[in-house]
């Protein structure tokens, strides 16, 4: 790609995500399977709206299928997955509609609680909507009547993937298919920061004595949505609680509420203030500890450990019958460790939320600041 950002001063070059790799050489198998002519390159629009024009590579073209790959580029964002190579094979089906699997290289699902049910490949779901949408077209393009079946594959995604989270995670045998926008921007811990604290000096500006935070996209949408007030209110900390928690004290507030789904606060009762999974995952086991306190059987601490998701290791506190005294003390230690940060002259308030199991856990003053974030 030749766009960029610019952050902490630098010039940062963009890349396109594995999921645009997937798609575009989905696209282009279809495309030479169904008109039998080879593409030197193809077109690709990324859900982000920026257009990509890829170089296709490795092609195969048999009257039965039509095989290509597109080489990953992650820009300047530092990823184990630049220059890989990402295939595509598609084949002719009878029925109309797209049929998507992965092939060797790409992952499987494990574990409940991912992107994916278990079984499926580690494809997510915004690159199988791009390969899909993209398919369809070609599809019409070429007025065939039936459907296609495409198999995406990383020859080297087996070895790439012991050096990310997909073990851990339960995706077994390869890398994962991701990206929600299509591109790769890179990013800076300092600029993001920096953006914290402009939006929260705006609010201070303006008059605003208490302020709601949130990690991200997950917290504003349980705000608009299940708390139904008022959407915009939120400034959004990424994984910088507590920078997020500092820079709310530097610039005079009195009080914060934090809302967050459990998979990021839970971490905050380890007194993780960066909750990026590069600092480390301590979730499972900070559930299981808790659970522990009120009884949790070995067996079902070890179930809990090996969960891929914190609403699965729910599940077995409620199959246990101790999920509010769990959820309770951990929102006791979350609250605990955000008081410490926050000092004396800082208020401070938690909501923790699952979007399975709905509010887990808050504090007693958490209602009166939200309500008072709301006015300022």
């Amino acid at each position: 790609m030749d766009q960029y950002v610019v952050k902490d001063g630098k010039k940062l070059r963009m890349g396109y995500t594995t999921g645009s790799c997937a798609a575009a050489a989905a696209k282009a198998a279809a495309w030479m399977l169904l008109t039998g002519k080879p593409l030197e390159t193809i077109r690709l629009l990324t859900p982000k709206g920026i257009p990509l024009e890829l170089e296709v590579l490795e092609r195969e073209i048999s009257p039965e299928m039509a095989r290509c790959a597109i080489r990953k580029d992650s820009g300047d964002d530092p990823d184990v997955t630049d220059k890989t190579l990402i295939f595509a094979e598609v084949r002719r089906t009878e029925t109309p509609g797209v049929l998507i699997d992965g092939g060797p290289g790409v992952g499987r699902v494990t574990k409940r609680g991912l992107d994916q049910p278990v079984g499926n490949a580690a494809i997510n779901s915004v690159p199988r909507q791009m390969i899909r949408e993209n398919l369809e077209e070609v599809i019409r393009l070429t007025d065939w009547s039936g459907g296609l079946s495409v198999i995406i594959s990383a020859p080297d995604g087996e070895r790439l993937a012991k050096k990310t989270f997909n073990p851990r995670l339960g995706i077994l045998g390869g890398i994962s298919i991701l990206g929600t926008t299509g591109i790769v921007e890179p990013m800076s811990e300092t600029a993001l920061v920096e953006t914290i604290h402009v939006e929260l000096r705006q609010r201070r500006e303006n008059g605003a004595d208490y302020v709601l935070i949130t990690p991200g996209n997950y917290g504003s949408d349980f705000i608009r949505g299940s708390l139904e007030l008022t959407p915009g209110k939120e400034v959004q900390v990424s994984n910088f609680i507590g920078d997020g928690i500092d820079l709310c004290r530097e610039l005079g507030f009195k009080g914060f509420v934090l809302v967050g789904h459990i998979g990021k606060l839970v971490k905050l009762a380890g007194n993780m203030m960066n909750t990026h999974s590069k600092y480390g995952d301590c979730r499972m086991d900070i559930l299981a500890a808790c659970g522990g306190a009120f009884g949790l059987r070995a067996e079902r601490i070890r179930e809990m450990l090996d969960c891929a998701a914190c609403d699965d290791a729910l599940r077995i506190l409620q199959e246990e019958n101790i999920f509010e005294e769990t959820l309770t003390l951990l929102t006791e230690r979350i609250a605990g460790n955000l008081r410490h940060r926050a000092g004396e002259e800082l208020e401070a308030g938690v909501l923790v939320f699952s979007n399975v199991y709905g509010i887990l856990g808050e504090t007693e003053n958490a209602r009166d600041l939200l309500k008072k974030a709301m006015e300022g």
